[in-house]
Formats: structure tokens, sequence, C-alpha cells
């Protein structure tokens, strides 16, 4: 199925989702020099979204405004706006009604997400995860940055030594998982960096990382929430 971006797409909240960065296809944005690798959609060109965004060098979007919040992490580059730079590793919340003017000078690669906001979710976030200290997770190996927390919505940078094994467990709301660096695997298989996975509500899995290790974006408790609508 090739991705539209005024259509839905892997909008069935229910099920399992597996994107490789090898498979990606780049659809153009309303704004020249700027790509997208859909994820999920549900709805037209506004709609909640998951997306792997472009900046080609020297592209920008005029000022916009969030009605729905966005959620940034770059991935590459440095993404800027009016009121900074963004290096690779920051991670952005803009709030429901917030605004700006985004470009990049060098060219970037963001995961962004959009309406995934509660409607008093309001916190601006500004977090450049290469100076945040990590905390030890539940089994050996494995280091947690937490990112942002709100109503049972935590989203959260894992970083996963090599050879570290988690036990099986569910996930009653939900998770996503990005890969960022490495190899992450689990019993239905093994997902190199920029991978992007979706475990629906009351999926279970036993993930483990080889010889390599890898660092990953998790957000659970997300896929049976109330946010906002477009």
């Amino acid at each position: 199925m090739t991705p539209n971006p005024t259509t839905s797409f892997n909008a069935d909240l229910g099920q399992r989702v597996v994107s490789g960065a090898a498979d990606a296809q780049w659809l153009a944005s309303p704004q020249p020099g700027v790509e997208r690798r859909l994820l999920d959609r549900i709805g037209g060109e506004v709609a909640r979204a998951t997306s792997i965004v472009r900046y080609l060098p020297g592209s920008s979007f005029n000022r916009h405004v969030h009605g729905g919040g966005e959620e940034i992490l770059v991935i590459e580059g440095v993404f800027s706006d009016e009121r900074g730079d963004y290096p690779a590793g920051n991670y952005l919340r803009n709030p429901p009604g917030s605004a700006h003017a985004s470009f990049s000078t060098g060219g970037c690669l963001l995961f962004v997400k959009l309406w995934q906001f509660a409607a008093d979710d309001l916190q601006p976030v500004c977090i450049d995860t290469r100076c945040e200290p990590w905390q030890p997770g539940l089994v050996p190996g494995l280091s947690v940055m937490p990112l942002h927390d709100h109503e049972g919505v935590t989203t959260a940078l894992v970083r996963w030594e090599p050879h570290t094994v988690f036990s099986a467990h569910s996930h009653p709301e939900g998770e996503e998982i990005l890969v960022l660096a490495g190899l992450f695997c689990d019993e239905f298989g093994s997902y190199p960096k920029g991978a992007w996975l979706r475990n629906p509500r009351g999926s279970r899995h036993a993930p483990f990382t080889g010889a390599e290790g890898a660092l990953i974006y998790v957000k659970v408790g997300h896929l049976g929430a109330t946010f906002l609508q477009p």
C-alpha cells in the first residue's frame, strides 16, 4: 500500500505495525523541501499523525499553529525555529495552540507526532537528551531517560547494552517504539535503526538485544488515550 498524506494510513490502532527504514516512501509535504515518511495517520492533511519528517538544507515552514500539539525528536542534523536551534538528540513538545516558524539551514531528520496531546497537557518541553542523566532500568543492562509523563502516557529513551534480556510483558494500553541506534529484537523479529513498531493494546512480547545493543524511543499508554481531535 502506498501512503497518501491526504488519507488515513495504518489507522487501525488495534493492528500491529512494523515499518522499516529500508522500505520508506518519502512524500512531499505542502512546503517545498520538506518530505514525510508516514507511519500512521488518522484523518486527512490535518490529522492525528506519526511521521518521520525530512527537511532538505535551506527548507522552511511559514509560521503555523499546532492546534493539537506537536511532539518532535530530532534524529539527525539541526532543527530550528525563532526560539533557537535544536541539534540531534533534542526532544520538544509544543503544546496545543502554540505556533512557530520552523526551518533547517543544513537539513535535518525528525520524528514527529501531531494531535496526540490531552486537552490539559499545556506545558512546553525542551530536553537536550545528550546532557540528561540516565536512570537504572528494571533489569541489568537497561537504562532509561524519562522525557514526558501525563495521565498514564509515558515517553522515554531506553538504552539497551549488548545481550540484555527483558522478561515477557504486556502493554495494556499499547506501546510504540522507534529504533534510534543498534538492533532491537523480540520473539517476532529484529529491528534495525530507523524501524518503527506499534504494538496494540494488550500485546505481549519479550524484547532483547544481541551484540550491538540498542537505543530506542518508547511511548506507552497512548493507544487508548483521549486526545484533542482535528
